[in-house]
């Protein structure tokens, strides 16, 4: 194996392990952003868990962000929670800073 093949292949893993941090933190992030959601619907114990799981559910049917926003503002609409799509994402963003930390830290 070559110089430049043992670089590649370290590249590879790098790339790897990135996408599955990356995959885990966003997991993380939309568990907590549906457990927030849920709080603000009222909902608490087993109903705010499954709320958080039907939220993770959302991303992995269609990838992207947006289909986690679009989710919980039809939720919030539908049960007439006050919350702007900016108040939304800002929690996004925080949540997804400590999901971050999060993975790193092993949680």
């Amino acid at each position: 194996m070559t110089t430049f093949d043992k670089r590649e292949e370290a590249f590879e893993q790098q790339f790897a392990h990135d996408e599955e941090l990356r995959f885990k933190a966003t997991a993380r992030r939309n568990k907590l952003l549906g457990l927030w959601a849920a709080e603000k619907l009222g909902l608490t114990g087993a109903e705010a868990e499954s709320y958080a799981k039907s939220v993770v559910l959302s991303d992995i049917e269609e990838m992207g962000k947006h289909d986690v926003k679009r989710k919980i503002r039809r939720d919030f609409d539908a049960k007439g929670v006050v919350q702007s799509d900016h108040q939304i994402g800002r929690v996004m963003t925080e949540l997804m800073e400590k999901a971050i930390a999060d993975v790193k830290a092993g949680k």
